[in-house]
């Protein structure tokens, strides 16, 4: 596993799929409804990043999968706060492609569709 800078508390790295970094919302509102927003930059080569908000503590998982259903990274897998956060997403080694990342915490599920053009 490698390393990455935080602007706050939270990070995860990956090497098979690159850098990923977690960060937590500066303002200190806490939202009120479960959000998964549109990546960006999308597409994307070879970073992007996902932003989601949780309006109260839940186990946060975000996996990406491939087109045909295969999971390709599992970017968060832990207990989050509520709040809103920042994945950043290194894909280098994977092909062009559309992708599909998705965010699960407690009830909530929500997945979204994303493209890496290189």
């Amino acid at each position: 596993v490698g390393s990455v800078g935080m602007k706050n508390i939270q990070g995860l790295a990956f090497e098979e799929t690159g850098v990923t970094s977690v960060e937590d919302d500066e303002n200190g509102t806490i939202p009120t409804d479960f959000s998964l927003k549109q990546n960006y930059p999308n597409p994307f080569n070879p970073t992007t990043i996902i932003s989601f908000s949780i309006p109260q503590s839940s186990n946060v998982i975000i996996k990406v999968f491939d087109l045909l259903g295969n999971e390709i990274a599992k970017l968060v897998n832990e207990e989050k706060l509520a709040g809103s956060y920042e994945v950043e997403f290194n894909v280098s080694g994977l092909p062009s492609g559309v992708y599909f990342y998705q965010l699960e915490a407690g009830s909530f599920i929500e997945t979204k569709k994303m493209i890496l053009l290189k």
